[in-house]
């Protein structure tokens, strides 16, 4: 599947729970209110994107770029933000969210988790 960002820029889209958008162009997209639940984002460029109030729900955004991109009432709980971009993210809050860069926990509400996915070690 295929979007591309002028085709949801302008309209609201609602429900995309667990698609695979691997580095998928929604970078302005308007997402307000939409339902990503266990969506595969990593490495998507969700740079300025309109995520307020999205259900994000453990949905990997491992190395995601939402520099700019509005959070604001967003349900991050259990999603996965390791190597994500959230520079200048709007109205953030990572409790709940996993593996979240060390340098965006200034000030935020949250338990002291894991700044990193766990590696698994095959050697015994």
């Amino acid at each position: 599947m295929s979007i591309e960002p002028k085709s949801i820029k302008h309209r609201k889209v609602e429900y995309l729970g667990k698609v695979d958008l691997v580095g998928a162009n929604l970078g302005g997209a308007n997402l307000n209110g939409a339902n990503l639940s266990k969506s595969n984002l990593t490495g998507a460029n969700l740079a300025g994107a309109d995520l307020g109030k999205a259900n994000l729900t453990g949905a990997d955004l491992d190395g995601a770029y939402l520099t700019g991109a509005n959070l604001t009432g967003a349900n991050l709980s259990g999603a996965i933000l390791g190597g994500a971009n959230l520079d200048d993210v709007i109205g953030a809050d990572f409790s709940g969210a996993l593996y979240v860069p060390n340098k965006y926990l200034k000030d935020q509400p949250i338990e002291k988790l894991p700044s990193k996915k766990p590696t698994t070690d095959t050697k015994k």
